[in-house]
């Protein structure tokens, strides 16, 4: 009988270990399974992470990697890229010496500090990334694009904590503008992800990736690469 498995990965002293969940693989599916690497947001922890997409994720037998920040956020929402990136990096490696996985499936993302995270890694890391899944973005952190990822970001229309008119409605034309294809998905709620926003998250992340997105995989958004804040 198949079954649900959750790993912790890093030391046994560690006190905020990544986690993984393996789903059961769907019937008749014998190929690379997807991977999202969901984020937490700021003063969470794992366990938010690994249940963003659920049950749209667990259904549909994607594996959702949920790393840790080591302080209250994360260091890429800083202007860093340091000990949380090796960690997130790290813990990928360790899902990819043990499963076979889609490569056109490897999707970072994560909820409000973490989605923000997730887009400043997914454009510096679109050659590990092939998608990224911002849910309510506060901005994209300064980084160097590495390519332009298609994007999926939702946002509520009545968010108080980070208001979609300052975020997201800013976020997505400019990630246009650099070469992305973005959906855009606004909703009549909060600083929240609604069960239906995550079943639409987890559908698009599955979808087949267009010519044109595997085109721009690898390749820079901006002509001279230089570090930029989208």
């Amino acid at each position: 009988m198949q079954h649900h498995e959750i790993h912790r990965i890093g030391s046994d002293d560690e006190l905020r270990p990544a986690l993984l969940h393996v789903p059961p693989t769907p019937e008749g599916d014998s190929g690379p399974r997807p991977i999202a690497v969901m984020l937490h947001g700021s003063g969470a922890g794992p366990e938010q992470g690994l249940n963003l997409l659920e049950p749209w994720a667990s259904q549909s037998g994607v594996l959702v990697l949920a790393p840790a920040s080591a302080s209250s956020t994360w260091d890429t929402v800083l202007g860093e890229q340091g000990a949380d990136t090796e960690r997130i990096e790290g813990a990928l490696d360790w899902v990819r010496a043990r499963f076979r996985l889609d490569p056109e499936r490897v999707v970072i993302g994560g909820f409000s500090d973490g989605a923000s995270c997730a887009l400043g890694l997914g454009l510096a890391r679109a050659d590990l990334f092939s998608r990224i899944v911002a849910l309510s973005p506060g901005f994209v952190p300064r980084t160097v694009p590495t390519g332009a990822p298609p994007v999926f970001i939702s946002h509520g229309t009545h968010d108080t904590v980070l208001p979609i008119t300052r975020c997201s409605r800013i976020i997505a034309p400019r990630l246009r503008a650099a070469g992305c294809e973005v959906s855009l998905r606004e909703f009549d709620g909060g600083h929240v992800v609604p069960a239906d926003v995550a079943r639409q998250a987890t559908a698009w992340l599955l979808r087949p990736l267009e010519r044109s997105a595997r085109r721009a995989r690898g390749q820079s958004g901006h002509a001279d690469s230089r570090e930029t804040a989208l």
